[in-house]
């Protein structure tokens, strides 16, 4: 199924469901270690900062990853990069489950990093390449809200229990199943989008130029920035929350779990339901609302009313936790509108680079040499400040939404 036809609302549908769980899995073999963490550490003897350089090894990989394979499927098409990328992440997630020392461990959560980086600018670009203007930003909400689902609601759990029976390295086994799944239903049912008549032999036009050219555009700058404070938030907080919750507030690893999962969830509402208003009432004013909302997650694994009574610590993060929105916004919807359709991916995985090297593999590695320092809880300080970031860069953007762009040029 190499050729497409034209998109239809059916297949439009059935595509947002299967790119919603290939998505799901990507993040559960992603965040699996930093749910291990408590387990892992110990056992291989890691301290703060090493947890915090293995989640760096693997986002600065999937950075240069993403936007080398994301500008190559621009030219040769979404298929011959996704799919075998799908099959390789899984592999690396069972080779997690056999690393012997902290050296094993980062070297193949780098590879991982290689595998998933391409992942992330074909899925979203196909999505909303097959996509219907007003259901934009609905699809790509839905989809990216995987991650919260998969990687922060069931993944806590689902590893955390898996390891409390069978081993840390049992969970990483467990993790990488569904990616095999996955890697073979895309190869059956994706078809090759096309966009505005485009084929895909038409791709390869663009020279490296035209690529440059991307540098011109406010918002990609912008972007870039927000994708610096999301993946500040997003990784620093996971990293270490859990570590915050078991070492400093005395709480099992399990519950630790289920608190993240809970966060996780709300993630998941949040994270399709915001993009998806933000169609009508545009981007940037659904961005500077998830922003400042978001800065107050990390923040309530702190209260000390809150840490005596863990649910409804769950339940503040699930009300606060719609940050996951904010990669659905400004990681694929306002990059993607603001420049030509012919670099969806490019953009994606322009924006998405800056993040992971910043965000993802910086702030991740001094927050855990902060901590080593000053304690766990000045880790989740620098979290909140990543939301605060996203907030900056929000209130310059300029709109993109196809509804309020239409309104705006009407007289």
């Amino acid at each position: 199924m190499n050729s497409t036809p034209p998109n239809t609302k059916r297949y439009e549908f059935g595509l947002v469901v299967l790119m919603f769980f290939a998505w799901g899995t990507v993040f559960l073999d992603r965040m699996s270690l930093l749910y291990l963490a408590p387990y892992i550490a110990p056992d291989l003897h890691l301290t703060h900062a090493q947890v915090g350089m293995l989640a760096s090894a693997l986002a600065i990989t999937w950075a240069v990853s993403g936007l080398v394979f994301g500008a190559l499927s621009d030219r040769i098409g979404r298929r011959p990069v996704l799919i075998p990328a799908v099959f390789a992440f899984s592999v690396l997630s069972w080779l997690s489950g056999v690393a012997r020392s902290f050296g094993h461990l980062f070297a193949v959560r780098g590879l991982m990093g290689v595998a998933e980086g391409p992942t992330w600018s074909t899925m979203t670009a196909t999505i909303e390449e097959s996509s219907a203007p007003d259901r934009r930003g609905r699809n790509i909400g839905v989809v990216v809200s995987a991650a919260a689902l998969v990687g922060m609601a069931i993944a806590p759990v689902m590893t955390t229990q898996i390891a409390a029976h069978f081993g840390w390295r049992g969970a990483f086994f467990a993790a990488g199943i569904p990616g095999m799944v996955m890697g073979f239903l895309l190869w059956k049912f994706l078809r090759e989008p096309v966009r505005n008549g485009e084929a895909n032999a038409h791709r390869a036009k663009a020279s490296w130029k035209d690529y440059f050219a991307l540098l011109r555009y406010r918002n990609i700058w912008l972007c870039s920035l927000a994708s610096v404070g999301f993946m500040t938030w997003l990784f620093v907080m996971h990293a270490f929350a859990p570590l915050y919750i078991t070492e400093v507030s005395k709480h099992t690893p399990t519950l630790a779990g289920f608190v993240m999962g809970a966060s996780g969830l709300g993630a998941f509402v949040w994270g399709w339901l915001y993009p998806w208003i933000s169609d009508s009432t545009g981007r940037k004013p659904m961005l500077i609302f998830i922003a400042l909302l978001s800065a107050l997650v990390p923040l309530t694994y702190q209260v000390p009313f809150l840490v005596e009574h863990p649910w409804l610590m769950a339940a503040a993060a699930f009300i606060a936790n719609g940050a996951q929105a904010i990669s659905a916004l400004a990681l694929v919807l306002v990059p993607t509108e603001s420049v030509p359709a012919r670099f969806s991916a490019t953009a994606i995985g322009l924006t998405t680079l800056v993040g992971e090297i910043f965000g993802g593999t910086l702030a991740p590695a001094i927050a855990g040499t902060i901590a080593d320092k000053h304690g766990l809880g000045a880790a989740l300080w620098i979290a909140s400040g990543g939301a605060i970031m996203v907030f900056l860069a929000a209130l310059f953007m300029r709109e993109t939404a196809p509804a309020k762009v239409r309104q705006a040029r009407q007289p």
